[in-house]
């Protein structure tokens, strides 16, 4: 199989361009969910998971139950379950290291100013589901809120044609102790979270990725509720130098074009000798590959490898497309961190494949995509909190500043407001 091999020189704004869907032609399928959603409720998800999902869910199968998750327990391996509180640790732990202090600070004047953080009351998480098993997804999305403090939390995943959850998501639940799971994905699981029906409370925020009609509705509700981001298909890039191994490489390459036949897959290196054994390496190993087909498409339409004249330009490039993932695979990767300023996660070196922080190493793997690491972070725990500015001054303080602030007021034009301090000021 052939990559396109591209250079700097190249237009590689259209070639970033290209993947960009086209939303409008969902728009009218998603606003009519959302107007039978926001008007029928419960019996709105239940006829839209219906026709897509092929599932028959009613007001008494609609949340998992008890039994469900402990029928999920016995069909799950020791194994996984390990894993899974190995994972569950470590993402604790590095979003533990987050989590900002309220704080006042007093000045000579007796004024005083802080800043103080709570958490939101409810969130709900979206978990994508039905013919494929995301657990991590779960821990991505409750772990910080938990962190953060949040007291209730709605998870939503899509059910299988038997309308069962898939049971490795399920375990993940109950393992964070969450209890409140409804069997529902798509556009009316973001509405029903948004705007609440008969059974669900409406949320404060809806985080998680989803497909194109649940990207649409996260973006059609905002203002209602807050959102995390609008996720687009997934994308790694990689800076390779002389060093790096062709068979890492490759394997690297295809960990993300097997997510989507539109995920993006790009290799940026100063060796143009490399890029034929990457290319062998993939050949060779794709073979042996379950989701082959899948990554046969999306390494075609959207992957590429880019030779540059030095690892500086690799970094400008790198820059440019700023990548969902980043992997640095150089002799010496925290040499040219700093000349990194567009990216949503960075693994250094041959030994910290992206799947590393896919699964277990503890940050959050959902991250700005699209180009949009340019202006946007990872899921943290602050995505689950609110902050509120607090604001006393004393008399002194205030005899001081009203003036200053007067001056401010009245060049606006707001006499009301110059008004509020000088009559304090006269009293």
């Amino acid at each position: 199989m052939k990559i396109r091999r591209l250079s700097p020189r190249d237009d590689l704004t259209a070639f970033l361009a290209a993947h960009q869907t086209d939303m409008k032609k969902y728009e009218q399928s998603v606003q009519e969910i959302a107007a039978a959603v926001k008007t029928q409720g419960n019996q709105a998800v239940f006829e839209f998971t219906l026709r897509f999902d092929g599932v028959a869910i009613n007001a008494d199968n609609f949340m998992a139950s008890e039994q469900e998750i402990e029928e999920a327990y016995d069909l799950v391996d020791d194994d996984y379950i390990f894993a899974l509180r190995k994972a569950i640790d470590n993402i604790d732990f590095f979003h533990g290291k987050q989590l900002r202090n309220s704080w006042m600070e007093p000045d000579e004047k007796g004024n005083i100013l802080g800043q103080v953080y709570r958490p939101l009351e409810r969130v709900g998480i979206y978990v994508p589901g039905g013919t494929a098993a995301y657990p991590s997804s779960v821990l991505m999305n409750a772990i910080p809120a938990q962190v953060a403090g949040v007291e209730e939390i709605a998870m939503v995943s899509p059910p299988d044609r038997d309308g069962k959850m898939n049971p490795y998501t399920l375990v993940a639940a109950a393992e964070l102790g969450i209890s409140e799971i409804y069997k529902m994905g798509g556009a009316q699981a973001v509405f029903a979270l948004a705007w609440g029906t008969q059974t669900i409370k409406k949320v404060d925020l809806i985080t998680g990725p989803g497909n194109i009609y649940v990207t649409l509705a996260k973006k059609m509700v905002y203002g209602d509720v807050n959102i995390d981001m609008l996720a687009g298909p997934s994308e790694i890039l990689i800076i390779a130098d002389s060093t790096a191994r062709p068979d890492y490489l490759a394997a690297d390459m295809m960990s993300q074009a097997e997510h989507d036949v539109l995920a993006r897959s790009i290799l940026v290196t100063d060796d143009k000798k490399l890029l034929d054994k990457v290319e062998e390496e993939i050949n060779k190993q794709i073979a042996g590959l379950s989701r082959r087909e899948i990554i046969e498409k999306s390494l075609a339409d959207y992957g590429a490898f880019i030779l540059v004249e030095d690892i500086n330009q690799a970094c400008q490039v790198s820059n440019l497309v700023a990548p969902e993932h980043l992997e640095l695979m150089v002799d010496k990767p925290f040499e040219i961190i700093s000349r990194i300023h567009n990216a949503g996660a960075i693994f250094m070196g041959s030994y910290t494949p992206e799947p590393v922080g896919d699964y277990l190493a503890g940050p959050n793997h959902i991250l700005p995509t699209g180009g949009t690491a340019r202006f946007y972070s990872p899921v943290t725990v602050d995505t689950f909190m609110k902050a509120s500015s607090i604001i006393c001054y004393s008399r002194e303080g205030l005899q001081d500043d009203a003036d200053d602030i007067i001056k401010l007021a009245e060049v606006e034009g707001l006499t009301a407001h110059a008004n509020s301090l000088r009559v304090r000021k006269e009293n």
